[in-house]
């Protein structure tokens, strides 16, 4: 055969740990076809453990969809290293493809320790073809695996890898995770393929290891690696293999990226397969090939395999994994961030296990409901019943979510992002419905209930029976909703808005929360925050020159907005920062108006002329005022500015409420639409 210099392949020798090159080691390249040596060459490596950059014969390129191991599109060849000290290291059927510069790391083994195999890279691996004893595909780990899960989601500074099946005999191998990533992305996809295949596929093994490290798949059932190099369980993973340039700069890239469900906190476990010889249901490596060649992006490509609800997530949080046990027992007195972790998962599993009480609210703090689930659980699951959480217990919750949540599988359920954030699930709630998205409703509307009595009571199974209909029924009878029984998107959103307006406005025992010790203003977030606002809220019912804002927890202009116009009501300095003098005399008034101390707002009299297009004063402004906090429950009412002039905008907002109302939609305030503007406004304040 003739040889003609198109492809590149540089050698690099180090110690297992790269902590130093191994210098003037003696590397053979060479080729072998029946038997016979066709080709050879020898090289040194440099004091920095490196060969020149090798000039090898590779095929032209080609992008068709008929490239096969019998037409492939690179040439194979074999490499030893040999160093004074060290065994003898072969690595068989590097790939080396016309035009493309890639990179061997060799790492020879000292030669008082065993000596490891040979190693064949000359794969493109096919995936899921784990068969039965009937010849059957039996695809990746079985769904009903469980696993245990971290509460972030983290990139990690290295990763172990099982050199075989999870239940074989296999060497371990740690690398940088970095290393690990460009090393699989060589190993499963070509790199004369278009950008945005490489980018799609290096995105979808990404957010796969990524997955597995999250859920702690392999960890969790005590084995000591993090993923395997199995095909049929994981993907492919090529020791001491070389790695691609062009490969490399898009994984340099996307580091960071990954594939996440829309609303769900997991990475996507995002199942491929090679899509010639063998199938699955998620993506088609061969198919990215041809859809790029259509013009389809990297995302477009992901979506049409996986559909329209992910999206690509990033982070920069690279940290060792430890695991996700909290190092001490949980029992009742313990707080913080993994008793709220405990309690959601525990909520989770009680939608199949319904003998396992739901926990609410869920606030981290581990109390008597808390306990009562754990022993709930402990009974279930045969364990030692006590109330708290060792590590059998934490592990065995964690086996239990990730099964019922299925997170480790192409159909998961999914573990929400801002479960509590009040946030729509984004599936209408009905008669028949169960989850956790039915227990928050339940919840919302138990709290709810407790000051609108005609809700009545409702149970908290996570079960939408004919008792919570009714409930919902009499919530949307009472805040003027379409009276159906179904919890759509606006129903939900009215249902959260209402009982943030009751959990966020009582303050505990009636008298003003201690002042955080340093002033809070724009850019602040958090609970303080979502105080202020709510008591700017209370305030504004009786003092209409104070705007109505949103209890979102962020200080935004909004709330700087409501913050100063409180401060010159009550004539303290007007800078929009919350200092003691302000926090006190906010909350202080806050307590008086909800304690009946000030009069409640009541509905001012029609002033004798209707408003229309062109009417200005504080008439103007105060219904300016109501509809702008209107429009934050009611999203049909557009947004607009409460500046005394009623212009177009006024206009549209008064007939988008005239509208919802059943009133003939003019955009005049007439007597009734004042009316109802001021029973709405009331009433959204209750």
């Amino acid at each position: 055969m003739e040889f003609i210099a198109t492809g590149y392949l540089q050698v690099q020798t180090s110690l297992g740990d790269q902590a130093s090159a191994i210098k003037q080691a003696m590397v053979r390249v060479y080729k072998v076809n029946d038997d016979e040596v066709v080709f050879e060459d020898f090289f040194m490596t440099d004091d920095t453990g490196k060969t020149e950059m090798i000039a090898l014969y590779a095929p032209e390129r080609s992008l068709s969809l008929s490239e096969s191991n019998a037409n492939r599109p690179y040439e194979t060849y074999n490499v030893q290293v040999r160093a004074n000290g060290f065994e003898m290291e072969e690595i068989l059927g590097v790939q080396v493809f016309a035009g493309e510069y890639s990179y061997l790391n060799v790492e020879p083994i000292p030669t008082r320790l065993q000596r490891s195999a040979q190693r064949n890279i000359d794969v493109i691996p096919d995936h899921h073809l784990m068969t039965n004893e009937g010849g059957n595909n039996v695809g990746q780990t079985p769904p009903n695996t469980t696993a245990r899960i971290l509460t972030q989601v983290a990139i990690p500074t290295n990763i172990t890898v099982h050199l075989g099946r999870p239940d074989r005999d296999a060497e371990n191998v740690t690398v940088p995770f970095l290393y690990y990533l460009k090393n699989v992305a060589s190993s499963e996809i070509y790199p004369t393929w278009p950008y945005e295949a490489l980018k799609a596929n290096i995105w979808a093994q990404m957010s796969l290891v990524l997955n597995r490290i999250y859920t702690e798949w392999y960890r969790s059932k005590g084995y000591s690696f993090d993923i395997t190099n199995s095909t049929a369980f994981d993907q492919a993973f090529v020791k001491n293999r070389n790695i691609y340039d062009s490969i490399a700069e898009v994984v340099d890239e996307v580091f960071g990226d990954y594939i996440q469900k829309r609303n769900y906190m997991e990475p996507y476990y995002a199942e491929y397969c090679d899509g010639k010889n063998a199938q699955c249901p998620g993506l088609k490596q061969w198919g990215t090939l041809d859809l790029a060649n259509q013009g389809y992006s990297a995302l477009r490509i992901l979506r049409y395999y996986y559909g329209d609800e992910i999206n690509i997530r990033s982070t920069d949080n690279i940290q060792d994994i430890v695991s996700s046990y909290p190092g001490a027992p949980l029992r009742v007195g313990s707080s913080g961030q993994q008793v709220r972790q405990l309690q959601e998962q525990l909520n989770a599993i009680a939608i199949n296990y319904p003998n396992i009480p739901p926990i609410f609210p869920v606030d981290g703090n581990f109390q008597a409901s808390t306990e009562a689930a754990v022993r709930a659980f402990q009974r279930q699951f045969d364990l030692g019943v006590d109330g708290v959480v060792g590590k059998a217990t934490w592990y065995r919750i964690s086996y239990i979510y990730a099964a019922v949540r299925k997170l480790a599988e192409l159909k998961s359920i999914g573990q929400i992002q801002n479960l509590y954030s009040g946030e729509w699930p984004g599936v209408t709630l009905r008669e028949g419905s169960k989850g956790v998205d039915v227990q928050l409703l339940q919840y919302y509307l138990a709290s709810i209930g407790v000051f609108y009595k005609e809700i009545g009571e409702v149970a908290i199974d996570g079960r939408f029976g004919q008792g919570l209909e009714q409930a919902v029924i009499a919530f949307q009878k009472r805040f003027g909703l379409i009276q159906d029984g179904i919890v759509g998107r606006a129903t939900w959103d009215r249902i959260y808005a209402v009982f943030t307006s009751i959990d966020q406005a009582i303050v505990p025992d009636g008298s003003a929360p201690g002042y955080p010790g340093n002033p809070i203003m724009s850019g602040a977030s958090g609970t303080n925050v979502t105080a202020i606002q709510s008591a700017l809220n209370t305030v504004s019912s009786q003092y209409s020159e104070i705007p109505v804002i949103v209890v979102d927890g962020i200080f935004g202009s909004a709330t700087r907005n409501a913050v100063i116009a409180f401060q010159r009501k009550f004539n303290l300095p007007a800078d929009g920062i919350v200092n003691q003098e302000t926090w006190d005399l906010l909350f202080t008034t806050a307590n008086e108006i909800d304690n009946g101390d000030l009069p409640s707002a009541s509905t001012p009299p029609f002033p004798g002329t209707v408003l229309r297009v062109g009417s200005r004063g504080n008439d103007v402004l105060l219904i300016q005022q109501r509809l702008k906090a209107i429009s934050i429950y009611y999203t049909s009412i557009p947004d607009l500015a409460a500046d005394g002039i009623f212009g177009n905008g006024t206009r549209a907002s008064v007939t988008a409420f005239q509208q919802l109302m059943g009133i003939p939609a003019d955009g005049v305030v007439g007597q009734q639409t004042w009316h109802l503007i001021n029973q709405t406004y009331q009433e959204l304040l209750q």
